[in-house]
């Protein structure tokens, strides 16, 4: 086999585990079901309101940010409760400040919701 056809390969083996984490996140966190509702909804809107082409790429980011970071969030608790599953101090801090990122992933998505869809409904 040759070196190129050994690192597609790969990619593609990478690809399929990356398509099984992002099933598992979505079939087993209600905080990721939630935020794809809603990205389901806001897409369905920006359909709907037919938004631009930039709106749409701040809509995908945003809704990408929030999803994966929260994707990260869940990976850090899980990690953290596998280490020390009793409470802990520092453990608290730091489920905190993982929450803390996608608490400000979310505000951000908000604030770009609210930028792209306040002109459309004044």
């Amino acid at each position: 086999m040759s070196k190129i056809s050994s690192f597609i390969i790969g990619r593609l083996k990478g690809c399929k585990y990356a398509l099984k984490g992002a099933l598992l996140l979505l079939k087993t966190e209600p905080s990721i079901q939630v935020q794809a509702v809603i990205a389901i909804a806001m897409t369905a809107l920006g359909f709907y309101i037919d938004i631009t082409n930039v709106e749409w790429m701040l809509q995908i980011f945003a809704i990408g940010l929030v999803m994966s970071i929260e994707g990260i969030n869940t990976t850090i608790e899980a990690i953290a409760d596998f280490i020390h599953p009793d409470f802990h101090n520092k453990i608290g801090f730091i489920k905190d400040i993982a929450a803390g990122a996608v608490f400000i992933a979310a505000i951000t998505a908000v604030i770009i919701g609210c930028i792209i869809y306040i002109p459309y409904l004044l």
